[in-house]
C-alpha cells in the first residue's frame, strides 16, 4: 500500500516539517479513492500524490481535485 513517504518522495518534499498536513490530505484521498470503489492494491503513489497536491495548494483555498485525478479514479475503480 502507498504510503506518505511514497507520497512525499513523488511530491519531491524532504524533511518531516509537513508530515502532518500531508497526512491529512493523504488520508482524504485514500477515502475519496475507496469510497469510488478503488481496491488498496489499485492505489498508487502517482494518484495519491496527485490527489493531495491538487487538496493542499498551499492554502490558497481553491481545494479541488483535478480533471486528471477525477478521470484516473474512475479508471482505477473499474479495475
Amino acid at each position: 500500500m502507498t504510503t506518505v513517504e511514497d507520497v512525499k518522495k513523488a511530491l519531491n518534499i524532504t524533511g518531516d516539517f509537513q508530515n502532518d498536513a500531508i497526512q491529512i490530505y493523504f488520508d482524504e484521498v485514500i477515502s475519496v479513492l475507496n469510497e469510488a470503489g478503488v481496491k488498496n492494491e489499485n492505489i498508487t503513489a502517482g494518484i495519491v500524490a496527485r490527489g493531495v497536491s491538487d487538496l493542499w495548494n498551499y492554502g490558497a483555498g481553491e481545494g479541488k481535485l483535478s480533471d486528471y485525478f477525477i478521470q484516473r479514479c474512475k479508471q482505477l475503480s473499474l479495475r
